[in-house]
């Protein structure tokens, strides 16, 4: 996948385009990037998404804007392995939201990236001022050398897929309900980097994964395997939260320890995969206390684990036997 920072002033090839956040790229998003690659089939145009960086909202009001369920380069890498050919990182700033509904159509979509097939949601707005929709799209398609289709919202279980939802299904710890919305298991990727090492100072070495995010989704303590360290997950119980009982005004953070390993993990790339939320974040008196309920959590996340390794091999001896 071919990876464009902005949109230039002239395109080099025509192309098959969606455009959109596409936070978490769930199966809603999937299921847009099928149709794309559909509709450009005939005559095999590239297939391509257009996305922000900020988002929208994280530029009009940032202090409102929702958490995101992915980083950019946790997106861009999951739209590559959804088969998209090129993305366009679009930066969203004064000027861009200052373009009228007219200019985005001709500036963007017509000269800009060759556009010939275009997909947008049913509820697509575009242009300051939101003036522009699929209506608009569909009138000038036809003199801006496009075809447009709407797609409507996909539905599993009988709820509409929004990243909304999958925020709010985070936040309850239903990590399976946030599973069958995204098509996959949510993590969090990113590469370990230094901390202040008070883990280890207190017998819970942990890993440091960069978040690359204003707002994590999740907040508490958590049972975790880690992906991105061999031919196996790793088991692990994981802290995400701003640590008030040794930060006064922390920033999220993501800890990770895991059980019987040793090795450093400085500067690698690794997928936290949450199982179960255990509890909250809370601040303790001091450290004593933190390390005693630190203990606690990791024999309830170690009972997880032997729990869950009892049911598979419950259920493969039931196999056998059928």
């Amino acid at each position: 996948m071919r990876v464009f920072r902005g949109i230039p002033a002239r395109a080099d090839v025509p192309i098959a385009l969606t455009i959109g956040n596409f936070d978490g790229v769930h199966l809603g998003h999937r299921a847009m990037i099928a149709r794309l690659a559909e509709m450009a089939r005939p005559p095999a145009l590239p297939v391509a998404v257009m996305t922000f960086e900020p988002q929208p909202q994280e530029f009009f009001a940032p202090d409102q804007a929702p958490a995101r369920l992915t980083s950019l380069h946790e997106k861009l890498t999951i739209l590559r392995d959804c088969g998209i050919d090129r993305a366009y990182v679009c930066r969203f700033d004064y000027a861009f939201a200052q373009l009228s509904a007219s200019e985005f159509i001709a500036r963007i979509l017509k000269d800009g990236l060759a556009v010939r097939r275009l997909l947008v949601g049913d509820d697509f707005r575009f242009g300051a001022r939101r003036s522009g929709d699929f209506s608009l799209l569909k009138s000038r398609a036809p003199t801006s050398g496009f075809q447009v289709e709407a797609m409507t919202s996909v539905v599993v279980a009988g709820e509409r897929v929004s990243s909304t939802v999958i925020r709010t299904r985070l936040e309850q710890g239903d990590f399976s309900g946030a599973g069958q919305l995204l098509g996959r298991p949510y993590a969090i990727t990113g590469r370990v980097v230094d901390g202040d090492k008070l883990g280890a100072k207190i017998g819970y070495p942990t890993a440091n994964v960069q978040l690359k995010r204003a707002k994590a989704p999740l907040s508490g303590i958590f049972v975790v395997e880690v992906d991105g360290l061999g031919n196996r997950a790793m088991p692990g119980v994981a802290s995400l939260g701003v640590r008030p009982t040794v930060k006064e005004r922390g920033s999220p953070t993501l800890e990770v320890h895991l059980f019987d390993f040793n090795a450093s993990l400085y500067g690698r790339r690794i997928a936290v995969r949450f199982l179960k939320k255990l509890r909250d974040e809370q601040k303790f008196a001091d450290i004593d206390g933190l390390v005693a309920q630190m203990d606690r959590d990791a024999a309830a996340a170690r009972d997880y684990f032997f729990t869950a390794e009892a049911q598979r091999r419950r259920e493969g001896a039931e196999e056998r036997r059928q």
